[in-house]
This record gives structure tokens, C-alpha cells and sequence, in this order.
């Protein structure tokens, strides 16, 4: 298995492309979050944004993407400053659209896909995980073959080329072919692996804490199971599941931290990464946690939802858990302003008396990194646990006698 290529090197700077697609019914201020997203991945991979452009379309245009007077704006400006190399577009582009905006701009060509990947690379440490990204790359790569070989020897390392390796640029389709075809295998056994470590792990309960990407999966889960799984403030801080052991008052249950969604997730990396997923689909409990210090996170829980409905489509027990608190604003509206209320126009009681009104999913509402509400969150974990846990080992009386009563 090929090495993923990371190197050090300086900061690159980056310009970042937008369509608002009318088909898709866009609107600028949507397209200009995606943006913001787009440019909070490109700070991850180590990319500076200096401009932003962006084009109304009724769709994309088939050999470009975007129109080729917006094509020659973005061409003048990138002469005018030469030192950017480095353009992403916030969707993925077909091969024959990246040979095109390649041959015309004359500067490196990422998408939104290959950016993810990238990222992927640069954040993969275990066999396991290197192995599902480097097979999610070679599977991005195959229908842009020629383009990528030649790019990669025009231009040796940099953000979206920690691929598979430049020791392996081969443009033999046949050999990439059997790459995918070994690395498939690679991941069979892997995955054989993980299914004995979770027979091996007995019917303790297992509780999956899923969610947006950079929601403080991780900081909970550091502040349940006092464990130092890594938690930093970008985008896929950890790519592999981390199981722990914990227990609350007298009940023992399994936590795992899995990979955080984002929108636009590359299908590739769904498929290869449906192994780590698997502790997801064998919770028997979801905390789905949710960032309500984002300005958009309603839009991220429907992110998450549908993605959660492709990796498994059956119902468990599921709790919104509404992270980051302490970190909430919003604007308070005149008495005067007789104009609707908007989103930021929201204190945090509304929209906890909102979420909780709609009484689909139990809701939580804590900051895991200043501690507030825990002893209500670790409260209903433990009921939701225990209730499971006394089904399944009904004569059991617990693994661990619960004192607390006496000690009053």
C-alpha cells in the first residue's frame, strides 16, 4: 500500500469558486455559507483564501462550470496576482472540466471533492484509515487519470496531492485497477478484524456519538470517558472511531466517536469509510450532537440525518445533544421593528423551548468544554442505558453495585 505524500511547505494561496445553480434553487446567501465552509477546509489542508468569486447560473455550464466571461475575470485577476497557484471550485468537477478550467487558467485546479480527500490524507494515522482514504483517492483518480499523472509531474507535492504516492504514477489504468482491487481486499480483512474486537467487546451497550464535522464530538467524549481522544477546532480532527469504556453511577456501556459529516460528503469516501461507520450502525443508542452556536445548524442536523438514513435506516434511540452553549449569541430585536423575527434574532431559551416543543427527539443543551448541564447529560445517558441494559441481562443486577443511596 502506497504512502500518503505529505510535505512541509508554505502557506498556499488560494481563491475559492461558487455557483448559485438556479436549478438546484440557490440562493447567494446559501452559496456563501457553502463558501465559508469551503474556506474553513482550505485552512485545514494549510491554504490561505485572499478572494472569493462567485456567478449565477441557471446551471452549470458543461465544459467549464462556470461561464467564460467569469472565466476570463477570474484569468485577469490570477495575472495580476501571480503568486496564487491555487483555485477550488465548491463542487466536483468532471475530468474534461478540470482539463478545460486547467488549460485556461494555468494554475492548479481543485474541487471540493479532492479537497475533502486531501484532508482525509493528511489526518489518516491508523492501516485502517490509510487504507479507506488511499482506496477513495485511487477511486477519484481513475477517470482523471491523464490529467492527474501529468499534473503531478508538472507539479510535486502540495494541497490536493498527498496522494497515493508519486513513487506510483503510472498512467496503466490496469495497474491502478488492481490497486482498488487490493486495497478492497485490504479493507475485507480489516474489517474482519474489527467484527471479531466487537464480539470479542460481549452485549454491553454501545452508544455512538455522531454529528456535523467540528460540533465537540471529540471534548465530549474526552469529558464522559476522561480518556484524551485528540480534539482540535478544524474539520475532521479525527477520522478514526474511538471506542471507550465508561461508567456512570453502576452501569458499564461502550462510547464510540465517529468520523463528523460535512455536506458534499464524496460518495467515494462514504463507501470506504462504511467500516468505521459500522459502530454507528451497531449503537444501540445515537447522540446525535449538534454546534447551536452555528448560525445554520438546523441545516447541519438534516446533513447528518440523511446521512445517518444511508448507513442505517433503523430506528434506535436517538438524543440531540446541543453542544457549545457558552458560545451562543444573537441579536435582540427592537421593540420597534415591526419586521419578522429572523434566526439570529433568537435567544438561546426560544430556541430551547422550540426544539423541545417539537418533541420528535429528546434534547440536551450543554457546553462540554466549560462543563454546564453535565450532570443533567450524563443523567439521561445513564436511564437511556440502563434501560437497555437491564433488557438485556435481566438477572445481572449490574456490573457494578450502585452505592450512592448510602451515603446519605
Amino acid at each position: 500500500m502506497g504512502e500518503n505524500l505529505i510535505l512541509d511547505r508554505e502557506v498556499e494561496k488560494a481563491i475559492l469558486i461558487g455557483v448559485i445553480d438556479k436549478s438546484k434553487n440557490m440562493t447567494e446567501s446559501l452559496v456563501k455559507e457553502y463558501l465559508d465552509e469551503l474556506d474553513f477546509l482550505a485552512l485545514t489542508a494549510g491554504a490561505e483564501t485572499v478572494k472569493r468569486f462567485t456567478q449565477k447560473m441557471d446551471y452549470p455550464h458543461p465544459k467549464t462550470f462556470i461561464g467564460t466571461g467569469k472565466l476570463e475575470e477570474i484569468l485577469d485577476y490570477l495575472e495580476r496576482n501571480d503568486d496564487i497557484k491555487l483555485v477550488i471550485f465548491d463542487d466536483e468537477l468532471s475530468p474534461s472540466q478540470l482539463r478545460n478550467i486547467e488549460r485556461a487558467l494555468q494554475r492548479k485546479i481543485l474541487d471540493r471533492t479532492n479537497l475533502i480527500l486531501d484532508i482525509f490524507a493528511s489526518r489518516a494515522q491508523t492501516a485502517n484509515a490509510k487504507t479507506q482514504v488511499e482506496l477513495a483517492q485511487y477511486q477519484y483518480l481513475l477517470p482523471r487519470l491523464t490529467r492527474m499523472w501529468t499534473h503531478l509531474e508538472r507539479q510535486r507535492g502540495g494541497i490536493g496531492m498527498r496522494g497515493p504516492g508519486e513513487s506510483q504514477i503510472e498512467t496503466d489504468r490496469r495497474i491502478i485497477l488492481d490497486k482498488i482491487s487490493k486495497l478492497k481486499e485490504d479493507l475485507l480483512k480489516i474489517d474482519k478484524q474489527k467484527a471479531t474486537q466487537r464480539k470479542n467487546r460481549g452485549k454491553m451497550v454501545r452508544v455512538a456519538l455522531v454529528g456535523y464535522t467540528n460540533v465537540g464530538k471529540s471534548t465530549l467524549m474526552n469529558m464522559i470517558s476522561k480518556s484524551e481522544v485528540f480534539a482540535e477546532n478544524k474539520l475532521f480532527a479525527t477520522l478514526d472511531t474511538t471506542v471507550r469504556k465508561v461508567v456512570i453511577q453502576n452501569v458499564p456501556f461502550l462510547l464510540a466517536d465517529t468520523v463528523g459529516f460535512i455536506r458534499k460528503l464524496p460518495h467515494n469516501l462514504v463507501e470506504s469509510f462504511k467500516s468505521t461507520l459500522d459502530e454507528v450502525r451497531e449503537a444501540d443508542i445515537i447522540l446525535h450532537v449538534v454546534d447551536i452556536s452555528h448560525p445554520n445548524f438546523e441545516d447541519q442536523i438534516k446533513v447528518v440525518n440523511e446521512t445517518m438514513l444511508e448507513i442505517d435506516k433503523r430506528e434506535k434511540p436517538t438524543f440531540l445533544v446541543f453542544n457549545k452553549i457558552d458560545a451562543f449569541t444573537y441579536v435582540k430585536k427592537d421593540e420597534d421593528d415591526l419586521l419578522p423575527k429572523t434566526r439570529e434574532n433568537y435567544s438561546l431559551e426560544e430556541l430551547k423551548q422550540m426544539w423541545i416543543a417539537k418533541g420528535d427527539t429528546p434534547c440536551l443543551f450543554i457546553s462540554a468544554v466549560h462543563k454546564q448541564n453535565v450532570e443533567e447529560f450524563r443523567e439521561v445517558v445513564y436511564n437511556a442505558v440502563k434501560e437497555i441494559h437491564s433488557a438485556r441481562f435481566p438477572y445481572n443486577n449490574f456490573l457494578y453495585q450502585d452505592y450512592s443511596n448510602l451515603m446519605d
